[in-house]
């Protein structure tokens, strides 16, 4: 008898399991193969307009770059600025936005614009690659709240802990 409900039990246990897996696989795979949600697209939009704002404000600047969102990053990068051929593009990693889209917005397109604006006024650095003692206030001044070359991932698994 007692045999029996503990057979019925650990059942329970791995349906519920088998349960959750399949869901988070779903969401998972819902977020890779379609457009990006208009919550997260407002909350960029929302940030950009911000970073533009304190560009034009510190620097007497208004420079919109493009912005492209891709699962095409490699790595754990989070995003990156290409200057080709005179274009100056900010790419954001789609797979990182669905792990942290509040640093994405909090210091990330930030990091990003100010690559853009040194890149656009001539002014970028090789050194520290490309995150220079200017790079790193032109990003403060941009409204970046961790202007650092690197993600601190121990910094954004804490941040999404309760306690």
């Amino acid at each position: 008898m007692f045999t029996k409900k503990l057979e019925l039990f650990f059942l329970a246990i791995i349906i519920t399991a088998g349960a959750i897996l399949g869901f988070n696989y779903y969401k998972n795979y819902s977020f890779k193969h379609n457009p990006l949600p208009k919550p997260y697209l407002n909350k960029i939009k929302n940030k950009e307009k911000d970073v533009l704002d304190h560009m034009e404000k510190n620097f007497g600047l208004r420079i919109k770059f493009p912005l492209i969102i891709t699962d095409k990053i490699p790595g754990r990068l989070y995003g990156l600025t290409s200057y080709k051929n005179g274009q100056i593009t900010i790419y954001l990693n789609k797979k990182a936005m669905q792990e942290s889209l509040s640093y994405i917005l909090s210091d990330v397109i930030a990091h990003e614009y100010a690559h853009a604006l040194l890149f656009a006024l001539h002014k970028n650095s090789n050194e520290n690659n490309g995150h220079s003692i200017l790079w790193q206030q032109t990003c403060q001044k941009l409204g970046g709240k961790d202007c650092r070359q690197y993600v601190n991932q121990h910094e954004i698994i804490m941040s999404k802990m309760p306690f």
